[in-house]
């Protein structure tokens, strides 16, 4: 057998010049997810900002994406990474003002790129102005914009539910005159009201400030919640964060929310340009998550059953033909993510203690990705193939999901109990910041140091140690979003399934063919065509193509 260099050496880290933008640029494109805190600081207090975002934005454009969404940097007291806003119309000045996100706008237009920003509707924080009025007594009119209620009990010393918080505990707080506030994550994120029409008045209002600003879509965060069952009925005994995603709740992805989304839809449309939304959703199938982008709601959801599978090349199968089914049964695109800010890198979750096979795993992964017909999504440092950082000491840590987990793992067990929540402890992992160039912390992120502590042996890892090494995950990455571009419909239409070995995808789309071995072990396949882009060496033997374990392929036919 001859091994043959693979094929991701054959071009260079420059994408295809950009074409004039479609009308339905969301149905293919691959958008960056930046997770402002963590992705460039300019003035050197250790925290990502606005401006460190638009400086790197020629980075964005010469990888090849098309659009970026930019996590929440609205005023926040920063109890969950800006989730719990104060002012939906203000720039935290941890991040900036208005003219830096008004210039950051402005530039990535100027670089063929568009914005997403996120958009938190199911809960504000509990210093909005809204909720700091309401706790003035049961009388104060703010307070049928949130959930109170009366607590159960001889004097109301009860939750009024059994519902739980995402990040561990009970779902209710209850206040100095004695009634309950609902929170569906830490209790500083009062959830709201949205029976109240003054709630849809002003999320309305807030979505049209940030249009005239000239952003191009939102991420609906929890774009499943909002609305709750009548009366909260309880749930029931069990661990109701692990339920998410797999059954309806009374709180989330109750029918409901749809007329909100359709309402938005229609807010969207009346602007130029083709803005869209993304919902955030979990649903427990994917038709009922196919439900949530009807052609009258949003354009997109995430596809979190094909971020929760594992490596096994049935169950791969399985999630993308469900996915592709549903979504076309409503005439809407499918989305394809492998990591966010929510959940451990996926170079880690596939390596099973080997580091070595989780990064390749990943790169096959993300040519899977990206050769699927659809939206992909790429969450910051994946294409430099960062792993999850997991020995992150206690006092660095800011994810309330991992003080909830660990007050409620002491209560149960003492001090030392291992830390488990609704998001399995801690979020913090997958949000030290990038490394960009340098031999040390902080890898280039800013002039100062770093929110949270980067590992030792980061500097291999940055910008500036992959660009222009072939065998660099980010020079795949570039080669890939490349191609995609120069590939007629490589993002649009359908694909069709080849007969292939056990433990091997092999899928033909026009002109195309893709081919991912999630063995361990190489196989032989008779591939037609030329050899594009591979994410490991391909070998041959007697005219066939050889493609080592834990490898994907494309093809040119």
């Amino acid at each position: 057998m001859r091994q043959e260099s693979a094929p991701s050496q054959v071009r260079p880290s420059a994408p295809a010049p950009r074409e004039a933008v479609p009308r339905a640029w969301w149905r293919d494109a691959v958008i960056y997810q930046v997770y402002v805190r963590s992705f460039a600081d300019s003035d050197g207090d250790g925290v990502g900002d606005l401006r460190g975002v638009r400086e790197r934005l020629p980075y964005l454009a010469g990888l090849g994406v098309d659009a970026v969404w930019l996590t929440p940097f609205y005023a926040s007291p920063q109890a969950d990474g800006g989730y719990d806003v104060a002012d939906y119309r203000a720039v935290d000045p941890v991040f900036g003002d208005l003219t830096d996100a008004a210039d950051l706008v402005a530039e990535a237009h100027r670089l063929g790129l568009r914005v997403i920003v996120d958009v938190v509707p199911n809960h504000t924080s509990d210093r909005h102005a809204w909720f700091r009025a309401a706790l003035a007594g049961p009388g104060a009119p703010e307070r049928e914009l949130y959930v109170f209620r009366p607590g159960r009990g001889a004097s109301g010393e009860l939750p009024p539910n059994d519902w739980e918080s995402v990040f561990g505990g009970p779902a209710w707080t209850r206040t100095a005159d004695g009634a309950w506030y609902l929170h569906l994550f830490a209790p500083e994120q009062p959830d709201l009201n949205w029976e109240n029409p003054v709630v849809h008045e002003e999320f309305a209002s807030v979505l049209r400030f940030w249009l005239d600003l000239g952003v191009d879509g939102f991420r609906v965060d929890v774009a499943h919640g909002m609305v709750k069952a009548p009366g909260l009925p309880d749930v029931g005994a069990g661990e109701q964060a692990r339920m998410i995603g797999r059954q309806v709740l009374p709180f989330f992805d109750q029918d409901g929310v749809h007329e909100i989304h359709r309402s938005w839809r229609r807010l969207l449309e009346s602007y130029p340009g083709e803005r869209i939304s993304v919902a955030e959703a979990w649903a427990p199938t994917p038709e009922r998550l196919a439900r949530y982008v009807r052609g009258d709601e949003a354009h997109q959801a995430f596809n979190f059953q094909f971020l929760t599978t594992g490596w096994e090349a049935a169950a791969l199968r399985e999630v993308i033909d469900l996915s592709l089914v549903a979504t076309t049964e409503v005439g809407a695109p499918t989305t394809w993510v492998l990591s966010n800010h929510d959940v451990v890198r996926h170079t880690t979750r596939y390596a099973e203690g080997d580091a070595g096979r989780g990064l390749r795993r990943a790169r096959a992964a993300a040519l899977l990705m990206l050769a699927l017909p659809g939206s992909a999504y790429v969450y910051q440092g994946e294409e430099l193939g960062l792993p999850e950082v997991e020995d992150l000491p206690d006092e660095v840590r800011q994810d309330p999901a991992f003080f909830r987990g660990r007050a409620a793992a002491e209560a149960a067990g003492g001090a030392g109990a291992p830390v488990k929540s609704g998001q399995d402890g801690t979020r913090d992992g997958c949000r030290v910041p990038l490394p960009w160039s340098g031999h040390e912390a902080p890898y280039g992120f800013g002039p100062g140091g770093s929110w949270l502590p980067q590992p030792a042996d980061w500097a291999r890892l940055s910008v500036e140690a992959q660009t222009g090494d072939p065998g660099s995950t980010l020079e795949l990455y570039r080669t890939a979003l490349s191609l995609r571009r120069e590939l007629p419909g490589l993002g649009s239409g359908s694909l069709r399934w080849e007969e292939a070995p056990e433990g091997v995808l092999l899928f033909s789309r026009p002109g195309f063919v893709c081919a991912l071995n999630t063995r361990d072990t190489e196989v032989v396949l008779r591939l037609p065509g030329r050899a594009l882009l591979a994410s490991g060496p391909l070998g041959s033997s007697a005219g066939d193509t050889v493609l080592p374990g834990e490898t994907c392929g494309w093809w040119a036919v």
